[in-house]
């Protein structure tokens, strides 16, 4: 019988659900029980594709394609679970499959509702993941008290009836430190709890967020309050390094108490990697500073991934990455020989629109002409071949029909004008795509291998009758996709680390496994800067 534990948060957004639930997947799979997690989002949009970066953060994108919400990322990243379509749900989905149902008469005439149609509906979807799992941890979005969770609440409390002793439920609060009077407050969590159990849920463990450790009076507080036993009332104290986390959780023996309530046998905890890479992260014997040349750089969220990916390629070398957030325009309307001179490494991320492309075209140049290490990812390699095109190439109104449909040297066009040469449906490229790789290149020292599989999001595509041309020009375009001949991965001649890939390799990198791209980038970052202080 599989398991599952629900977790809810209150008081207030952004308590950090999605760490805490990744954080127990990592030390449920260091008993060696098989987890995977779901995240259920309130909003009624049916994925989070079509989100503003600044309202949802990155949106995170697994190999069956599926646009999703940026816990997910995390929640692969702590965990060896890979997740899927059916990993994140939003109110929309649900309402959507309801919807299309109610159209199609397979209600037969009934009165749809909330209850039982669309709780009964979610439950499905809990029980879409549980095959060949020991434990599904679903993190239930918004805050308790908010109209939108409601059905989701509902749901979570029928499993609770039907499934017994093998549901649990956690509940992440906020136990705020009063600087004015020197004390921890525990009204809120008390609050947030009564609002829970008024609609039927009493939580098993209360993991409370605050910025200092809980003593036992605090806690035996929270416990006769809330009728929670004192030893799962936990501490879920900030940390500086969120890969700490589930180090802590294990010092309050969190991982046993589950496993009791769960009616499972704990096994012998194995966290000796994750220990040596956090000990790793936390004392590094060197720096690099990256500078992040993106257009949500006031939003540190649109790039999650992407900034972990470069902590783990700093924690293979054990260097600590610096990272500089830059707004591209601010590269159109200063000097980028100011802004970028103590960059030891320039990133330009992936991104949709217009917006800032110069910046990030001026910041190519610079890389190039300066021999700074440069990875460019999806929207960055499109910058850097135009920006070879047009100054190495010398097609000087060269560009993407993204940024300027009437250019007359289209460098990148958009996947649906393709499907005259190459028959492909849909208009953005999504998901898992393989990549073949030319011998003795950059990437394929890098990876080491002829072959490989990585995640794709984006609409626009090298366009392949300007290949040749910029071949002859001396780009080297090192990595192609197979199936429809489509350039993935571009390089430059005579540079230390030059590249440029079509895909999105954060979404692939873990703290135990960095991706090679950004452990090799990380490495040549750490060499320029360097060879910087002797020259």
């Amino acid at each position: 019988m599989t398991k599952f534990i629900f977790v809810t948060g209150g008081v207030l957004s952004a308590l950090g659900k999605g760490l805490a639930a990744a954080s127990i997947g990592r030390l449920l799979e260091s008993h060696g029980y098989k987890i995977t997690l779901q995240k259920f989002d309130p909003y009624l949009n049916v994925d989070p594709g079509t989100m503003s970066p600044f309202q949802h953060g990155e949106v995170y994108v697994t190999d069956d394609g599926a646009e999703t919400d940026l816990d997910l990322g995390h929640y692969e990243r702590f965990t060896s679970t890979q997740t899927t379509k059916a990993n994140n749900w939003t109110a929309g989905k649900i309402y959507e499959i309801i919807l299309r149902k109610e159209r199609e008469g397979k209600f037969l005439g009934k009165t749809v509702q909330v209850i039982p149609h669309v709780t009964d509906e979610i439950q499905k979807s809990f029980y879409a993941v549980a095959n060949n799992n020991d434990i599904v941890i679903v993190e239930i979005g918004g805050t308790v008290g908010d109209i939108e969770s409601l059905p989701f609440l509902e749901a979570i409390r029928q499993m609770k009836l039907s499934l017994g002793s093998d549901v649990i439920f956690v509940h992440l609060t906020l136990v705020p430190y009063m600087q004015t009077s020197g004390e921890l407050k525990t009204k809120p969590t008390q609050h947030s709890v009564k609002e829970l159990r008024a609609i039927g849920i009493q939580p098993d463990i209360i993991l409370c967020r605050t910025d200092r450790p809980l003593n036992k009076d605090i806690k035996g507080k929270i416990s006769l309050f809330t009728n929670v036993p004192l030893n799962a009332v936990i501490t879920a104290k900030d940390v500086n390094n969120i890969y700490e986390i589930p180090l802590h959780f294990a010092r309050e023996e969190l991982d046993l108490i589950i496993l009791q309530r769960l009616g499972l046998k704990p096994k012998t905890r194995d966290l000796k990697k994750w220990t040596t890479m956090v000990r790793h992260m936390n004392n590094p014997r060197d720096e690099v500073n990256i500078a992040l040349v993106g257009k949500y750089a006031g939003l540190q969220d649109s790039y999650i991934s992407l900034n972990q990916a470069l902590f783990h390629g700093g924690a293979a070398h054990q260097i600590k990455v610096n990272i500089s957030w830059i707004e591209a325009e601010e590269l159109e309307n200063g000097s980028p020989e100011k802004i970028l001179q103590e960059a030891d490494g320039i990133l330009v991320p992936g991104g949709f629109g217009v917006r800032g492309i110069e910046g990030k075209i001026q910041t190519v140049t610079y890389a190039r002409k300066n021999h700074v290490p440069f990875f460019g990812i999806c929207l960055g390699m499109q910058c850097a071949s135009i920006e070879f095109a047009r100054n190495i190439a010398g097609l000087q109104d060269a560009n993407s029909t993204e940024f300027n449909k009437e250019t007359p040297h289209q460098i990148f066009f958009k996947w649906r004008e393709l499907k005259g040469v190459f028959d492909l449906g849909g208009t953005m490229r999504l998901g898992r795509y393989s990549c073949t790789l030319e011998k003795g290149t950059l990437a394929g020292r890098i990876y080491g291998k002829n072959e490989i599989h990585e995640r794709h999001r984006h609409r626009f595509e090298f366009n392949p009758e300007y290949e040749s041309r910029l071949r002859e020009a001396g780009l080297v375009i090192s990595g192609k996709n197979p199936d429809h001949d489509l350039v993935e991965i571009i390089e430059i001649k005579d540079h230390p680390w030059f590249l440029g890939c079509q895909f999105h390799p954060e979404f692939k990198s873990k703290p135990l496994e960095p991706h090679p791209l950004f452990t090799s980038f990380i490495g040549a970052s750490y060499a320029y800067r360097c060879r910087k202080k002797t020259s």
